[in-house]
């Protein structure tokens, strides 16, 4: 009985041994590839930073934002130089969020507030191009460092820009189709699975125009203008 256990256990052993080899070649083998390809999935945040927004002639300073869950997935080519690599990617997004203002301002603070709302969900193709640096590359963990510019195309036709409470009727927002934003991150792998966090602050205002039914006054008129400030999570895997 005994000497059956014993087998038993060196065979475990054995088997152990021989998969926990396998695994460390495959790894050193996508490690030290000249091209990986990889895929991204996950989860954005998204709070759009206003320049400017004037309801009416009345310039709005304080504006709530409130984040709400996007999305975000993509496809990746990664070049590799030691410890350096170039990741171009095509992405898609859906970011969401809600900003909540008082429409008198700070200019009558013994008036009663009158709140409105601007609710978006904007639908986005992009095309990062990002350096990485690779402060730890052994085995099978690594953790490096990334950033580069991003590229980004506005789908009007798929996005949802409501304005809530307003004077002004039938309110739309037209968005720049081409947008650029800087993307900077960090990501932590585990064999050929990743994880990376990303910050991403447009360079420019993605408002185009804002329009409207008319209105015989000119003073009714609505100045907005923003910027993407997004920070995403996603999961991916590298080969």
């Amino acid at each position: 009985m005994k000497q059956t256990l014993f087998i038993c256990i060196l065979i475990i052993v054995s088997i152990h041994s021989a998969f926990a080899q396998s695994e460390q070649s495959r790894i050193e083998r996508i490690n030290n590839k000249t091209v990986n390809f990889g895929f991204r999935a996950g989860f954005n945040s998204a709070m759009y930073l206003v320049s400017n927004l004037n309801i009416s002639g009345v310039t709005i300073d304080d504006i709530q934002n409130t984040y709400r869950i996007g999305y975000t997935g993509s496809a990746f080519m990664r070049l590799n130089f030691l410890k350096h690599y170039l990741q171009p990617e095509i992405s898609y997004q859906i970011s969401q969020s809600e900003i909540t203002f008082d429409k008198l301002g700070s200019q009558n603070p013994e008036i009663q507030p009158d709140y409105a709302t601007i609710t978006s969900k904007i639908h986005s193709f992009e095309v990062p191009v990002l350096y990485g640096y690779n402060i730890v590359k052994k085995g099978p963990y690594g953790l490096s460092v990334f950033g580069g510019p991003k590229i980004k195309y506005l789908s009007n036709n798929h996005n949802k820009i409501t304005f809530e409470n307003f004077d002004q009727k039938n309110v739309e927002e037209e968005l720049h189709p081409i947008t650029v934003s800087l993307t900077i991150g960090i990501a932590v792998n585990i064999s050929n699975i990743f994880f990376d966090f990303r910050y991403e602050q447009g360079l420019h205002n993605i408002s185009k125009s804002v329009t409207y039914d008319n209105i015989v006054h000119q003073n009714k008129e609505i100045v907005f203008k923003r910027r993407d400030n997004i920070l995403s999570f996603s999961l991916g895997i590298i080969l």
